[in-house]
């Protein structure tokens, strides 16, 4: 029996020093999941999320639910505040870090710190979930975001991660191609399709082309080779991948 599991993830773009920069951390290598892999911040969508996202009827259900789970874990794992409103300085980012990892309800902590939530600011991009029976899968949707000008700046959580960056995409797939950091099949295929745009605004009319639908990878044989392939038609310039080199989680 396949447990989905509803989660998020958030990719932050910035433009430093006349390029543009996405936001990474690496997981550290006692995690169930993606264990050493370079990821955007993300995690599974809570109870506490849902009850926030009934604010927003305007948006599917499932869609804020999981818009405000990107804004929390960013939060949560790098420290930075994409998506709120009020006074998102530097203490005020730091104390509803705190509340959220001991555990104080997102919408009770925004309250306390006089935030705002403004699921708005987040791009839908994609949808992805693995078809891999017998385990838990994560049903993962992957929103963009740009940086504030004036953005806290993101630091590592030290639990979950260990190491926090930013880069260009196609500087982690070259890091990737010569073995010197890992990544997992779904953020490869994404980085390929993100590293094609010079920016926030490119990426962004790309999401708008291809509305998110759900893409589960598939198994192919070609010529004696066993592939792993998702669907052509979504937008992604590289849509398959060897089984030998592909990494799945």
């Amino acid at each position: 029996m396949t447990f989905k599991i509803p989660a998020a993830t958030l990719v932050v773009f910035r433009r430093h020093a006349g390029r543009t920069e996405l936001l990474f951390v690496e997981r550290a290598g006692t995690m169930s999941f993606a264990a050493g892999a370079i990821v955007f911040p993300g995690g599974r969508v809570d109870p506490g999320d849902r009850m926030l996202a009934q604010r927003f009827p305007d948006l599917d259900a499932d869609d804020a639910a999981a818009r405000v789970a990107a804004i929390r874990e960013t939060v949560e794992e790098a420290g930075t505040a994409i998506g709120l409103s009020g006074p998102v300085d530097a203490a005020t980012v730091a104390k509803l870090r705190v509340h959220l990892n001991d555990g104080i309800v997102f919408a009770d902590a925004l309250a306390a710190l006089h935030l705002e939530i403004r699921p708005e600011l987040l791009v839908p991009f994609s949808r992805w979930c693995p078809h891999a029976p017998e385990r838990r899968t994560f049903d993962t949707r992957f929103y963009l975001a740009e940086a504030p000008d004036d953005l806290v700046m993101a630091t590592v959580d030290q639990t979950e991660n260990v190491r926090l960056f930013w880069s260009a995409a196609q500087d982690v797939i070259d890091d990737a191609d010569a073995g010197r950091v890992k990544i997992i099949f779904p953020t490869r295929r994404n980085l390929e399709r993100l590293a094609q745009f010079a920016g926030f605004v490119e990426a962004q009319a790309d999401a708008i082309r291809f509305p998110p639908e759900l893409i589960v990878p598939h198994e192919e044989d070609r010529d004696g080779v066993r592939y792993l392939c998702i669907p052509e038609d979504r937008g992604y310039p590289v849509t398959s991948e060897p089984m030998e080199s592909a990494i799945r989680g």
